[in-house]
């Protein structure tokens, strides 16, 4: 029996802190925040505690510990979480079907006055480039009066997905803040998932004709956190500010994820129900704001296939943002439909990197 130095004691009791808090994400889910909302940060925690995890794995594997175990079992026993957060996948087939593409733009840049125009040639030309069937954008900004920002028109002109379905949540005069869904496919039908509270939140579905088989596209941007200018640079300076300086700001910042937290569930449920009674086969794409670690995204997911697991590899990550390690954007799809390619373009054009992928007919 190998005895344990005091240094490798301590180091197993903060092993065994960190394996419980990680075990604790695992439950994450499985809570709604409207009930408990202080599990959501346990989700939201979830892949800084699995490296830490993997870590002490690493150190005890490397000294030959039996503690080792301790990491495997904890690491093991949120499998399922793990495959949400990386995917060991080979090489991806390109099968027949219908190429679906999620993308929250960011306005097109329109704030970023100095770099407005060239940011958004690009992103056209990155959306050219990924020839997809079916396009569908978040935080979409249409300008009727201008034509600098003529987007909808522009995106029309210059690739195959020219049927649209749009819906603003914002209009100020002739400038349209909201949601597109195009697709080179005949649209049937158009309609909104009324959400209460929704403020800039919007989620849509079309109905398309694909292959002879009606299918429904649901297209969503859930309620975001609004870190304002002043949560940023509390974050960044956070070492350097007094201690009530700390709490205060650390308080705002709580309170905005609590609030987003709760919308996003009451949201999911909404959204979910509306799935469930579908008369047709369904793709959700969208950006949930929230990692597959949340009660959101299980909530949706639920009896769907997630394409990032199904034809995925790599680590799972989307947010181009101020902490660029979680996944919040996706593209589900009905179990009678499969993936058989799923794509990260990892361009810094957004806060949000474009997915792509591939979706074909089971029989």
């Amino acid at each position: 029996m190998i005895n344990l130095s005091i240094i490798d004691k301590l180091i197993f009791l903060l092993n065994s802190i960190f394996g419980i808090l990680l075990f604790i994400t695992y439950l994450s889910p499985f809570v709604n925040p409207s009930v408990f909302w202080p599990m959501a940060f346990f989700g939201l925690a979830y892949p800084i505690l699995l490296v830490i995890n993997f870590l002490f794995g690493v150190y005890w594997l490397v000294t030959f510990k039996r503690q080792l175990l301790l990491s495997l079992i904890v690491i093991g026993c949120g499998w399922s979480q793990l495959t949400n957060f990386i995917q060991l996948g080979g090489a991806q087939k390109q099968e027949q079907g219908f190429k679906v593409m999620s993308y929250n733009v960011r306005l097109f840049d329109l704030y970023n006055w100095s770099n407005n125009k060239q940011t958004r040639n690009k992103i056209f030309d990155l959306i050219d480039n990924q020839n997809a069937d079916i396009i569908c954008i978040q935080e979409f900004f249409y300008s009727e009066e201008t034509e600098y920002f003529n987007t909808l028109d522009t995106l029309i002109s210059f690739q195959k997905a020219k049927n649209y379905h749009t819906w603003y949540t914002t209009t100020k005069l002739k400038h349209n803040f909201g949601i597109a869904t195009l697709s080179k496919f005949p649209i049937l039908n158009r309609g909104k998932v009324h959400l209460t509270d929704a403020g800039n939140n919007i989620c849509i579905y079309t109905d398309m004709l694909i292959n002879n088989d009606t299918i429904r596209i649901y297209n969503m941007h859930l309620a975001s956190v609004h870190l304002a200018k002043e949560n940023y640079k509390f974050i960044e300076n956070i070492n350097n500010q007094e201690t009530d300086e700390q709490i205060d700001g650390s308080k705002k910042i709580v309170s905005l994820l609590k609030e987003a937290f709760i919308k996003r569930s009451i949201q999911a449920n909404v959204i979910s129900e509306h799935i469930k009674q579908s008369p047709y086969k369904v793709v959700v794409c969208g950006d949930f704001n929230d990692t597959p670690s949340s009660y959101a995204y299980r909530t949706i997911s639920n009896d769907l296939c997630d394409s990032f697991k199904e034809s995925g590899a790599g680590i799972g990550i989307t947010y181009n943002g101020s902490i660029p390690i979680y996944r919040i954007d996706y593209i589900l799809h009905d179990r009678a439909l499969r993936s058989s390619s799923f794509n990260t373009i990892s361009k810094d054009l957004s806060d949000h990197y474009p997915i792509t992928s591939m979706i074909s007919f089971t029989e």
